[in-house]
């Protein structure tokens, strides 16, 4: 008998994985400042790509495009 648990738990590991890959990539290099507020962006977040705010005014960004659309 199949363990349903399993068979639910590889296909939500599948499923994670192919968001990760279907994630964009970026290629075009991050700023070391934030855009809007001049603060350094962290090392770690820089490593994504593209990064042009901090967390914090990206998370406020997002939230006003949010009541945009």
């Amino acid at each position: 008998m199949v363990d349903l648990v399993e068979m639910a738990e590889e296909f939500q590991a599948m499923n994670l994985q192919e968001k990760i890959n279907a994630r964009t990539q970026f290629t075009v290099p991050s700023h070391d400042e934030c855009d809007d507020c001049g603060e350094d962006i962290p090392v770690q977040r820089q490593a994504l790509g593209g990064v042009t705010r901090c967390i914090e005014c990206q998370t406020k960004f997002e939230a006003k495009q949010k009541h945009f659309r």
